[in-house]
């Protein structure tokens, strides 16, 4: 399956491979798209707690967004915590209005990243990108 924009990604269940040149033109499209945000929401579906707070971080440190904080107080990548000890897929959802992020199990679910923009000023503006690859800003 060919890659060539955002909207070819739309309905699928799990983030499909990249070539290079599909990721730099997912990239520029997906940067122009966000700077019409205000704020946005991350979904990422895992194999496990910690591959889904490593994206998460990848995305934040790749966007230049502040890092989010764990919920419930301890980030998987840190070892410690329930979270970290969960075994299986998990849905991972960050929220930058509140600043926080939670992990949950969840089986059945495919493989990706989702990031949602929001914009109360600009209602047009806001969307949902995705499924990109766990490794899309690794």
């Amino acid at each position: 399956m060919a890659v060539a924009a955002l909207v070819d990604l739309r309905g699928l269940r799990t983030a499909p491979s990249l070539t290079e040149p599909e990721r730099q033109v997912l990239r520029q499209e997906l940067q122009e798209r966000l700077a019409a945000c205000d704020w946005f929401t991350v979904g990422v579906m895992a194999p496990s707690a910690a591959a889904a707070t490593a994206t998460l971080r990848h995305c934040e440190a790749a966007l230049d967004w502040s890092p989010l904080a764990p919920l419930n107080g301890h980030d998987p990548q840190g070892g410690t915590g329930a979270a970290a000890a969960e075994a299986g897929p998990v849905f991972l959802k960050g929220n930058q209005n509140t600043g926080t992020f939670s992990l949950r199990q969840e089986n059945g679910l495919g493989e990706g990243l989702l990031i949602s923009g929001h914009s109360p000023a600009d209602p047009e503006a806001e969307d949902t990108w995705g499924p990109l690859p766990l490794d899309f800003f690794g």
